[in-house]
């Protein structure tokens, strides 16, 4: 079933029992998201005219949505996510031993204590965490986004990094929360403030989420634990709609896919990479630069985030080209869905189109930065031929099946991913396609706390 404007999300959490689901005046559609306690286990979408649903019926349709995450938790092996592998046979995914199954060797419950649920040092010193939120001209989304933040726990540094310091909106939200740094940086670009706030801040651990976010309670400490083994450099975590009250946020979510990967984790190791290195790594799907972590000392091996990506610059990438450099070197990445945020899709249509043609610029821009840096022929590919095909094949389905809102969409695409060439060549033509990586503190900017 495809969701329609207006849409409520509605939570239900199975720790607490199966509820009826009501009828939603003035909804077109509904999606439940299930949860057990603080993990998210699945969704599912309803019209308006299957409601009101009985218990019953939820529960029959709940088991069947959520049976993946769950044994993904509970088991390990059976009902692992496979990674966006071309063309190469996965390791074997052995289904779980029935003993285990019939004699529920591990209860339900323990899904809700995270990943580390069985390691033997869970008793070690958690590390320190800072938070950094970069924002530009939106306090009222940053004032909602610090409330949020403000009732979760295992934060023991947050900055906010403004970059446009003239505007004294942001400046007031921020001195109306006590303990959180505010940080100017007038330099445009989500690159630049993002390194900015990493020169401010001191957390063995730090992460990012953006001004257009509610964090979950627990998100901090689900991002801490998610680190479970040393080699993990980067987490990202899952992203879920915070409403989806118009066409275009709809269609953000449900015709581009939105931010989330899903609800079992999955790790990107060296074989990933190498595996998708001659077709271009498809690095943005570990997650969204709206809910990410990283080990401080992944800066020190790899530099900062390069500033002729993300907002303000080529459009946006520099999130996933960061992860394709530790990819590169041999590190892990993982994508942690017990770590949750709610993003605020953009609410109108020409606000969509805009962040569309951005994305599609930046991402162009971004194959040609891997390129230029680990002359990988997979990133050329992927810009001169995955990509056309991509856009060809949505014609085809929209001239054999409708021009829907995923086809209404192309033009943007279209026009970004020329942008993204005439702004790789500009960057070649200028030299800027060689540029080393900036070292941690090399960034001035004025803080306070």
């Amino acid at each position: 079933m495809r969701l329609e404007a207006p849409c409520r999300i509605r939570h239900v959490d199975l720790a607490e029992g199966i509820p009826d689901l009501p009828a939603e005046p003035g909804a077109k559609s509904l999606l439940v998201i299930f949860w057990w306690g603080r993990v998210p286990l699945g969704s599912d979408h309803l019209s308006t005219a299957e409601l009101p649903l009985p218990r019953s019926a939820v529960l029959h349709r709940a088991a069947r949505l959520v049976t993946a995450a769950v044994g993904d938790r509970l088991f390990d092996y059976g009902f692992k996510a496979c990674l966006p592998v071309h063309r190469r046979r996965m390791p074997e995914d052995r289904p779980p031993d029935l003993a285990a199954l019939n004699g529920a060797v591990r209860p339900l419950a323990t899904i809700a204590r995270g990943p580390d649920v069985d390691r033997e040092d869970t008793a070690a010193p958690r590390p320190s965490v800072s938070l950094i939120i970069c924002t530009r001209d939106r306090p009222d989304a940053l004032k909602r986004c610090l409330m949020s933040v403000a009732q979760a726990d295992g934060l023991d540094q947050v900055v906010v990094v403004d970059n446009n310091p003239g505007n004294r909106a942001t400046r007031r939200v921020v001195d109306g929360f006590p303990g959180v740094a505010y940080l100017a940086e007038p330099r445009p670009g989500l690159s630049v403030a993002r390194n900015a706030g990493l020169a401010a801040t001191r957390g063995e651990i730090v992460l990012f989420t953006d001004d257009d976010v509610v964090i979950e309670p627990d998100w901090p400490l689900a991002m801490v634990r998610a680190f479970i083994a040393p080699e993990i450099m980067a987490v990202a975590g899952l992203v879920l709609p915070a409403e989806l009250e118009s066409a275009a946020q709809i269609a953000f979510e449900q015709e581009l896919g939105g931010f989330g990967q899903g609800f079992r984790a999955m790790e990107f190791d060296a074989e990933f990479f190498s595996a998708m290195k001659s077709r271009g790594v498809p690095v943005w799907r570990l997650g969204s630069g709206a809910n990410m972590g990283f080990r401080r000392t992944v800066f020190d091996r790899v530099g900062l985030f390069d500033e002729r990506l993300g907002a303000g610059a080529s459009g946006c990438s520099e999130d996933s080209e960061l992860w394709y450099r530790l990819l590169a070197i041999g590190a892990r990445c993982r994508y942690e869905p017990s770590a949750v945020v709610h993003h605020y899709h953009r609410a109108d249509w020409a606000t969509l189109t805009h962040q569309v043609r951005a994305y599609t610029k930046g991402h162009v821009v971004a194959l040609f930065v891997q390129y230029w840096r680990w002359r990988h022929a997979g990133n050329l590919r992927r810009v001169f031929t995955s990509l056309p095909y991509y856009y060809l094949w949505l014609v085809k389905e929209g001239c054999r099946r409708g021009f829907g809102l995923r086809q209404r969409l192309l033009p943007s695409e279209l026009v970004g991913w020329c942008a993204g060439l005439w702004a790789a060549l500009a960057l070649w033509r200028r030299g800027a396609h060689v540029g080393e990586f900036v070292a941690v503190g090399q960034t001035g900017s004025e803080t306070d706390a």
